[in-house]
């Protein structure tokens, strides 16, 4: 479709190497982008798996959703990084190998995992968030600049600081509710530029009354 960003183009802005898509970057298996999610690296941004998915050592994955917006510094620290705190010492000693893996590998298979690390549709990142292994953030929700996230984020949340707090709700749970059943990120492409100016600055309620057209068409 002319003039509509392809989803499938690394570098969406002409002359913009800073910028890319990730869905057509990402090559790890166990990491899950959505269409037009991007990032935002002055200094290596189609680096994104090597310098800011973290520790992805194990079977856990990362899934983002799609129309996310990840800004410079952001991190997502998998469940690699966990140390072992079932006794006297957090040493790794497993990873050095030889004996020290044999004696303790199933040890640290053992280990606890809060699984998977899952990002809704939609969802704003700051500069320099850290996200931590095995957290869900909702859709709609708003990552502040600096944020260190150890749990759990709901729908069209705004959240802050080390570790992250709900600063406030976007919208009122009827409202929240509304958007959620709308899921404007799984209309077509074209259906989402024709009612951009609504996505953009519309009400929730105005979201829901396009959704209901398009069901009943």
């Amino acid at each position: 479709m002319a003039d509509i960003p392809n989803p499938a183009t690394l570098h969406p802005l002409a002359g913009q190497e800073r910028v890319v898509l990730l869905k057509p970057l990402v090559t790890d298996p166990r990491i899950e982008v959505g269409e037009y999610t991007y990032f935002d690296d002055p200094d290596g941004a189609t680096e994104f798996e090597r310098r800011n998915v973290l520790y992805a050592y194990g079977p856990e994955r990362l899934v983002i959703g799609k129309y996310c917006a990840i800004a410079t510094g952001t991190r997502f620290l998998m469940a690699g990084a966990n140390h072992p705190t079932m006794g006297v010492s957090t040493f790794p000693f497993t990873m050095f190998g030889g004996q020290w893996a044999e004696r303790t590998l199933d040890l640290v298979r053992g280990m606890p995992s809060r699984g998977d690390t899952v990002v809704g549709h939609d969802v704003w990142f700051g500069h320099g968030c850290t996200i931590m292994p095995g957290v869900t953030i909702g859709h709609g929700a708003i990552i502040a600049t600096g944020s260190v996230v150890t749990a759990d984020v709901p729908p069209y949340t705004i959240v802050g600081g080390n570790p992250a707090r709900p600063i406030r709700r976007r919208f009122a749970d009827e409202d929240v509710d509304r958007l959620l059943r709308a899921a404007w990120w799984d209309w077509p492409v074209a259906v989402v530029t024709e009612h951009l100016r609504t996505i953009m600055a519309g009400t929730p309620a105005e979201i829901e009354r396009v959704a209901d057209q398009l069901r009943a068409a």
